[in-house]
């Protein structure tokens, strides 16, 4: 496996990087839309996040290690999981569930909602329509059909802010 370092983090950079390459702090926070600082505090608080460090403590992330991030964004910030919540899922489920959240995967259902009685769908569906998909329920595929639509809102409303006056 090579390598690939770069050391620009300019927005013109990240579009021609190779989707291999490893990301800065700077790059990974901007693509996050979050502060660096909550990626080193998610560091304590997600042992499966674990950066390469060099020189100086620079920290390169790996692709598996955006996906995570941007699995455990979604999680925390659009399906409103709780940071212990959310270690429950990456001990019993694993970081390639939560890396695959990251890169677009359904949420699922937590195993305990899923449930109703006799293991039947908490939610089943009305008469004339189609059934929910195994291991998702409504309140889940509505909270990210919200998470979606909050994230063009956001999208929209920074594109239409008025551009910086220039000095």
């Amino acid at each position: 496996m090579s390598l690939e370092f770069h050391n620009g983090d300019t927005e013109a950079d990240m579009d021609t990087k190779s989707p291999d390459a490893f990301r800065t702090i700077s790059e990974v926070a901007e693509d996050l839309d979050i502060p660096q600082h909550v990626l080193r505090f998610w560091e304590t608080r997600f042992p499966q996040i674990k950066p390469l460090k060099r020189g100086g403590g620079r920290r390169y992330y790996r692709p598996d290690d955006v996906a995570l991030l941007k699995g455990i964004r979604r999680l925390l910030y659009g399906e409103g999981y709780t940071i212990k919540g959310l270690q429950r899922i990456l001990k019993e489920q694993g970081p390639r569930h939560v890396q695959a959240i990251g890169r677009g995967a359904p949420v699922g259902a937590p195993p305990d909602a899923a449930k109703g009685r006799g293991g039947a769908a908490a939610h089943p569906a009305p008469p004339g329509r189609a059934p929910v998909p195994p291991g998702l329920d409504d309140i889940t595929l509505l909270t990210a059909v919200l998470a979606e639509l909050g994230e063009c809102k956001r999208i929209l409303d920074r594109a239409l802010q008025p551009p910086a006056e220039l000095a």
